[in-house]
């Protein structure tokens, strides 16, 4: 890695971080993966929405994606970026009490992606 323009990529960073619905999206993302469906139905955002906020997440490196037939599966690159979102909480004075837990998004009723498909067939099994 360059050390050269540090400050720039710091600075795009922190661009890319500066969108609250951003931080919102990586808490529901957290430690698991959810395609974009499933995405429209934990947070109630059209599908344009959600992926554009998405694509910049995924151009910085803060997202992979992983491709299921016609699906698109995102999950966080590297959890660190909780611990520098937990910084900018404390620095301004936020209680880390306060934040939504990490954790893995689960599946939706009424998402249709296979994840969430099988998730509620086996709901309506038991």
């Amino acid at each position: 890695m360059k050390s050269k323009n540090y400050e720039k990529r710091i600075a795009r960073l922190h661009k890319v971080l500066g969108s609250p619905f951003r931080i919102k999206l990586l808490f529901t993302l957290g430690s698991g993966e959810a395609c974009v469906c499933h995405l429209e139905a934990k947070l109630k955002k059209r599908q344009a929405y959600i992926s554009q906020h998405l694509m910049a997440l995924r151009d910085i490196g803060i997202l992979d994606t992983r491709r299921d037939g016609k699906y698109i599966f995102y999950r966080v690159a590297d959890e660190r970026i909780f611990d520098l979102i937990r910084t900018a909480a404390t620095l301004q004075g936020i209680s880390l009490e306060s934040l939504p837990k990490v954790s893995d998004p689960g599946a939706q009723i009424n998402c249709p992606c296979p994840n969430c498909e099988h998730e509620v067939v086996k709901e309506n099994a038991i």
